[in-house]
């Protein structure tokens, strides 16, 4: 594993997630997948690509393992390697498409990188591709508060707990036992 979160397994790269990096995996090779273990415990699962005569390069990238270094550097995106690789679905690239049009550079890389973390953070990858879907259908551009607010879960209310004082004579009774007599030494 190298320190930039990939793996190169027969001529084909793929992305791990972040908290891998620095770790020796051992990789079980399988005709639809790889399994990654840490030690003997499995960690990871990826489909399994394959290198092709002619191919330049072949990548397996998700996105959900790319999300936590690009929102920190959202401008990292428009001249990322695996820019091409994060559209997960068309919707995305239309959504992108339309952000670097009308929009500043920074800003729209920022859009961008904010709708793909919260497709990763909330699993709401298709709703989301629905929702950007209808905006850009309605010639609109997408906004990360109005996408958060229509696709991401809200949360439950929370109950209200009350936890009454504890009575103090009650500790009273704890001092007349055995641990109030004196002892010498």
């Amino acid at each position: 594993m190298t320190r930039f979160g990939t793996i190169s397994l027969r001529g084909v790269l793929y992305t791990v997630p972040s908290r891998l990096i620095g770790s020796r995996l051992k990789v079980h090779l399988f005709d639809d997948r790889i399994v990654c273990h840490l030690g003997a415990t499995p960690v990871l699962t990826l489909p399994r690509r394959y290198r092709r005569a002619g191919d330049k390069a072949v990548r397996q990238v998700d996105y959900r393992h790319l999300i936590g270094s690009l929102v920190k550097k959202p401008q990292a995106f428009r001249h990322s390697v695996f820019r091409e690789h994060l559209f997960p679905r068309d919707a995305y690239r239309r959504a992108w498409e339309a952000l670097d049009a009308r929009l500043e550079p920074r800003k729209a890389c920022r859009v961008y990188v904010g709708l793909l973390h919260l497709a990763a953070m909330h699993g709401c990858e298709a709703r989301l591709a629905d929702h950007l879907e209808a905006v850009l259908n309605a010639g609109g551009l997408p906004d990360l508060e109005v996408a958060r607010a229509a696709v991401a879960p809200v949360p439950a209310a929370l109950p209200t707990v009350t936890i009454p004082a504890p009575n103090a004579a009650a500790y009273d009774g704890l001092l007349v036992g055995p641990a109030t007599r004196n002892f010498a030494p």
